[in-house]
């Protein structure tokens, strides 16, 4: 069930009523809701919402020892063994036939002809996140950071449907103590919510599904016929279109979440902008870089260590960042130009000479632009061999039957031109359509939303993120 479809449009509006109809039994309410996820879930598979049930039972039941425990070494064994569970079960659906595919070439380059069992495993829309967000709540429960929670409101977290199938990955310190609570909802809030909607459907429906369709498909489909034009815009497109994917679904599952009384974290800021790597997952799926800061690279020991220990920590958090995106080698070469290129600004803030000044922020902003773009290029591509091949077929020429095209063109930078918007400017349209009556509110939101649907091409491809 797709975000921008008239199904979930309907599916929507009976949750919501319902949801505000039981306001004022929050364990009724939380009910529901977590019966609306499971349906929400189950429309794509039926059978993974067993999954989902069992998860959350089993860290249920580890949180609860965890923090029933007297003894530190009970405690850290329960953990460990949580730790390992979840990532046993991510790694059964989303590595195993990886593993067994890279078995057999090896096994075939040394010359041993066997074989192996073919391992074709359906993968759970979504496992990534909730398994992420089911390791960091067992840790936070033995830190102490968060009481273990009930059964009903830890289902809730890991099932809860704005964010489930591909994020933010909400932690259960965020959003917890908002289930406890009785929610409430303010017009200003809704106000703020519809438009994050509708600017996500825009995002999404418009620029990423047309940009897909016209420009970025075809350019990666078969490089080696196209132009380097071609291939050049298509990267910039490229770029373009997973921001515009990824951030309308954070911004339509805020506006969701804001819509029932609940409240998310911010995902992205204007990424784009970023002067440095850091700087730059610093602004892009906040929640992933911040769980990866705060889960991995602290706990091996950050920069606490020496500066050899640093780099080594960076470039295994970020191998393991690239790995979690999925089991294939484009995604451990993205990883790892991401960490060797924090390892490298980290050596040469500490190591640049006296005499030679920084780079002028335009500079910096325009390599940092570009290694970003680089590693999309493997991100996107099917296979490590068309990756390499449309690198290599960058500088070919060629004019004829072009991919560019005006409206390409000008959606590139209709793209980056929205990126820049500043964030602010949606609190203050918020407030100001805050004081509108409900219906003349219901009405410019139809109006946008008719916009917006004459505006995007055929049919609803599914958020690139809905793969992880």
């Amino acid at each position: 069930m797709l975000f921008p479809t008239l199904g979930f449009g309907l599916f929507f509006l009976l949750v919501y009523a319902l949801a505000w109809a039981l306001k004022a039994s929050n364990e009724w309410r939380k009910i529901a809701l977590l019966m609306a996820s499971w349906f929400f879930y189950g429309a794509w598979d039926g059978r993974f919402v067993a999954l989902l049930f069992g998860s959350a039972v089993v860290n249920w039941a580890l949180a609860r020892g965890i923090a029933a425990s007297r003894s530190p070494r009970g405690a850290r064994l329960l953990l460990t063994g949580g730790v390992v569970a979840n990532l046993a079960v991510l790694g059964y659906f989303k590595y195993v036939g990886f593993f067994f595919e890279q078995l057999a070439l090896l096994l075939h380059g040394l010359g041993f002809a066997r074989d192996l069992p073919l391992m074709q495993v359906l993968l759970p829309v979504g496992v990534s996140f909730f398994t992420f967000q089911a390791i960091s709540y067992l840790v936070d429960v033995h830190k102490r950071r968060v009481e273990a929670a009930g059964l009903l409101d830890l289902m809730l977290l890991m099932s809860f449907f704005p964010h489930l199938v591909a994020g933010p990955i909400v932690r259960a310190s965020d959003l917890l103590p908002q289930f406890r609570a009785t929610p409430r909802l303010e017009r200003g809030a809704v106000a703020a919510a519809l438009l994050l909607i509708v600017w996500g459907l825009f995002k999404k429906a418009v620029i990423a599904s047309e940009l897909a369709g016209s420009l970025v498909d075809p350019a990666f489909f078969d490089p080696a016929s196209r132009s380097g034009l071609d291939l050049l815009v298509g990267a910039y497109g490229y770029a373009v279109q997973i921001y515009c994917d990824f951030s309308a679904y954070s911004d339509m599952a805020i506006g969701i979440a804001l819509l029932l009384g609940y409240r998310f974290p911010r995902n992205f800021d204007q990424p784009y902008r970023a002067r440095s790597l850091q700087d730059f997952w610093r602004r892009w799926h906040i929640s992933l870089s911040s769980w990866l800061r705060d889960y991995l690279y602290i706990p091996l020991g950050g920069s606490r260590r020496g500066a050899a220990h640093t780099y080594v920590n960076l470039f295994l958090t970020m191998f393991l960042g690239g790995l979690w995106h999925g089991a294939s080698w484009n995604f451990v070469i993205w990883g790892s130009l991401h960490g060797l290129w924090l390892g490298a600004e980290r050596f040469w803030d500490r190591h640049r000479p006296a005499g030679i000044a920084r780079a002028p922020g335009w500079a910096a902003w325009l390599v940092t632009f570009h290694i970003v773009v680089l590693g999309w290029v493997f991100f996107r591509a099917p296979d490590l061999d068309a990756a390499l091949g449309y690198l290599g077929a960058l500088g070919s020429g060629g004019w004829r039957n072009t991919l560019v095209t005006p409206l390409s063109l000008g959606l590139v930078l209709l793209g980056m031109a929205i990126h820049f918007v500043p964030p602010r400017l949606l609190p203050i349209a918020a407030v100001r359509l805050r004081g509108w009556p409900a219906p003349a509110l219901g009405l410019a939101l139809g109006a946008l939303v008719l916009v917006v649907d004459a505006m995007r091409p055929e049919g609803v491809a599914p958020f690139i993120y809905y793969q992880f």
